[in-house]
C-alpha cells in the first residue's frame, strides 16, 4: 500500500477524533490536489508569501474554526520515519503556515530511536510560541484496525 493510499483513511480518522473533542474540522488531501479556495481564504493574509517558497504541500491541510479565527491543521505522512528531515519536513510546514496543530503520522511503530532523541532534544517537536494547545506530534497509524495505536509524546486528544 503507497502513502498516498493512507490519506484518505489518516483523514477520517483525524476528523473524527476532532469532532470528538467537539470542534469541527475541514481537512483536505493537499499533496495531490493542491489546495482548495476554501482552504486558501483561511491562511492569514501575512502567510500567503509561502507559497512562492514552497514546492510541496502538507499531505494533508485544513483547519478548525476557532472562537475568533480559524487554527490551521497541517499533516504530513510517511510510512516511517527514516531519517530526521522526516520530522523536520513536518515541523516546517507547521511553522511556516503558524499551524496550530502538526502531525506527522507513520504507518509503522514509532523507532524507540527517535523517541529516545527527541525526549533528549527537547526542540525537535517543538516551536516556538508552542503551548499545550499548539503542537506537533508524531501518531501511528494502523491501517488494519483503522485507527492511531501510538502517540508521542503524549495523545493530543486526550487533552
Amino acid at each position: 500500500m503507497a502513502e498516498v493510499d493512507s490519506y484518505e483513511p489518516i483523514k477520517k480518522e483525524l476528523e473524527q477524533l476532532f469532532i470528538a473533542k467537539g470542534k469541527t474540522p475541514h481537512l483536505e488531501i493537499t499533496a495531490t490536489k493542491g489546495l482548495s479556495e476554501k482552504l486558501k481564504q483561511k491562511i492569514p493574509q501575512n502567510r500567503e508569501i509561502v507559497f512562492v517558497f514552497l514546492k510541496k504541500k502538507p499531505d494533508l491541510f485544513g483547519f478548525v474554526d476557532g472562537q475568533y479565527s480559524s487554527d490551521l491543521i497541517t499533516v504530513e505522512v510517511k510510512e516511517k520515519i527514516e531519517k530526521l528531515d522526516d520530522i523536520y519536513q513536518a515541523k516546517l510546514y507547521k511553522e511556516v503556515f503558524g499551524a496550530k496543530y502538526g502531525f506527522l503520522v507513520v504507518t509503522r511503530p514509532i523507532p524507540e530511536e527517535i523517541k529516545r532523541l527527541c525526549r533528549n532534544t527537547f526542540n525537535i517537536l517543538r516551536s516556538s510560541g508552542d503551548d499545550t494547545y499548539r503542537f506537533l506530534v508524531i501518531g501511528q497509524y494502523d491501517k488494519e484496525s483503522g485507527s492511531f495505536v501510538d502517540w508521542f509524546e503524549k495523545n493530543p486528544f486526550e487533552e
